[in-house]
């Protein structure tokens, strides 16, 4: 992990595993390397990324302020699949939070991103700006040969891809903000609302205020082939069903996940195989439910844009 800290240092890019998806970093304290994101994944300057810290020690170095309710999330899910929004410090610069007051902050919970982030810091590195390792708006990868095969041919021979496996969550983190007086999520992942209730004793609200975090906008999370909901799938389209519904003759069985969380963890890469095989259109029947269901609906909403 020497060597990868050394390249972030210099300011190339490394794209690194987490439990949810592969992410993207640069050094989030260096403007050039963090401007290279947003030009190898075609993301829009004003879109603002998440800094990736070793602990939740360094939290003071982004954000400041940070809640009582905060700090207990902070304290049950991390290292774990969250992000939380939080009033910037003066090191949190426009670059990364896109121009607002605000600054994402997540401790991931892979070995590999560990492993990354403590090297850097030790380094003398502050923290990681890391989106998901993809062009803006695809589907995020979950595998290394993901990641080269979406941005193979935008990054530098100094840049760097780190293979740690397929990720287990599989979707993206829940985004909590924590600039107010109780939680509020911005979008939903692995940590559920009842979760951030039980953990807080706060009852999570809707947010008044208008913050843009990563993966929200209407259409995201999209492959090539057009992503249908709701439709039973006709011959030649590509299906992503639970496993105990059956798949009509002619159509072409993409994922059959047992439960929820295997539903969350082989989404992405079932929707990466629709467009390997050069399908048109893809039927998802949706899990229903709560928990990582609702963050499933969310991606699938995006993905079909409307449809």
């Amino acid at each position: 992990m020497l060597d990868a800290a050394a390249h972030l240092k210099a300011g190339d890019l490394v794209a690194f595993p987490t439990e949810t998806v592969y992410g993207l970093g640069a050094d989030a304290s260096n403007s050039q390397a963090v401007a290279r994101i947003y030009s190898v994944k075609g993301r829009p300057n004003d879109h603002p990324l998440i800094v990736h810290i070793a602990s939740m020690d360094r939290m003071g170095d982004w954000a400041s302020e940070v809640p009582e309710y905060a700090i207990a999330l902070a304290r049950s899910f991390w290292p774990g699949p969250m992000t939380l929004i939080l009033k910037r410090s003066e090191l949190a610069g426009d670059f990364i939070t896109g121009g607002q007051d605000s600054v994402g902050i997540r401790v991931p919970n892979h070995v590999v991103a560990l492993a990354l982030l403590e090297a850097f810091e030790r380094s003398g590195g502050k923290g990681l700006a890391a989106p998901s390792a993809n062009r803006f708006g695809h589907v995020s990868p979950t595998t290394a040969a993901a990641v080269i095969a979406e941005l193979g041919d935008y990054l530098s021979k100094d840049d760097l891809v780190l293979d740690g496996g397929a990720c287990a969550v599989g979707v993206e983190s829940t985004i909590i903000d924590c600039t107010g007086a109780a939680p509020s999520v911005l979008r939903p992942g692995a940590i559920s609302v009842a979760m951030i209730e039980e953990c807080t004793g706060l009852k999570t609200t809707q947010s008044d205020k208008e913050i843009r975090v990563s993966g929200t906008l209407e259409n995201h999370y999209a492959p090539v082939a057009k992503v249908f909901l709701c439709e039973t799938p006709l011959p030649g389209q590509g299906f992503i069903a639970h496993k105990n519904i059956e798949t009509p003759e002619g159509v072409i069985r993409l994922a059959s996940p047992s439960n929820d969380e295997e539903f969350a963890r082989i989404l992405y890469s079932a929707l990466r195989d629709a467009d390997a095989q050069g399908l048109l259109e893809v039927v998802v029947v949706q899990p229903i439910g709560i928990g990582i269901a609702v963050a499933i609906r969310d991606r699938l909403a995006r993905a079909a844009n409307g449809r």
